[in-house]
């Protein structure tokens, strides 16, 4: 239903032609690559892969295309990837969605780009902390987060990534100092509250799924 509300905005409303409309992240790749259209609103909650997932491999084949990430998620980790990675903006789902959308589209058809408030308010809070995760934890250790976060065992975590169960308890102990939080409970706590199960962590140029 929201995909179609966004549709109709975008086609009556705002005066786009929509060249289409997928709904799992597989289609919209193929999709994407097939019609090459100006741009793509992309949702970060795919049934089948994430939005991040897409818009690489997008990216890859159509630097020229134009990317705006759509989402309900505002958690630390999430805007963290998204600022990391080559989308043209963020808009917020749980603002006014359709006027956002309208400033959106017409910013990055100008060549600029548009992340809502909610997204510069996190990223000047996050430059500002010191004890922010970017600048304290590795990116292995955001990734071995990602899962201790999703209750994965050292052994479990160690088989996903391909590491030992001790070295991932060396990690597991670094990240607990490094955030000077006591115990995994409490670790996985802060997993979930920054958003760290919400999207796939990344060890350079790959994804680490659950």
């Amino acid at each position: 239903m929201f995909r179609d509300d966004i549709r109709r905005a975008c086609a009556s409303e705002f005066g786009h032609t929509v060249v289409g409309a997928p709904d799992s992240g597989v289609e919209a790749g193929k999709m994407i690559l097939e019609l090459k259209p100006d741009a793509v609103i992309l949702d970060l909650s795919l049934p089948d892969m994430d939005g991040f997932n897409v818009a690489d491999r997008v990216l890859q084949a159509l630097p020229g295309l134009r990317i705006l990430i759509l989402s309900s998620h505002c958690d630390e980790y999430t805007l963290f990837r998204v600022e990391q990675s080559a989308v043209h903006g963020f808009v917020d789902k749980n603002t006014n969605t359709v006027g956002a959308l309208r400033d959106a589209l017409t910013a990055i058809a100008a060549g600029r780009v548009y992340f809502s408030v909610a997204f510069q308010d996190a990223r000047m809070a996050r430059r500002s902390d010191p004890r922010s995760f970017v600048k304290v934890l590795s990116e292995w250790e955001r990734a071995i987060l990602s899962l201790i976060g999703q209750g994965l065992s050292d052994e479990e975590i160690g088989d996903r990534l391909h590491l030992s169960h001790r070295t991932v308890q060396t990690h597991r102990s670094k990240i607990l100092h490094k955030l000077k939080i006591n115990g995994t409970p409490k670790l996985i706590a802060f997993a979930v509250a920054n958003g760290f199960t919400q999207v796939p962590a990344k060890v350079g140029s790959k994804p680490v799924y659950s």
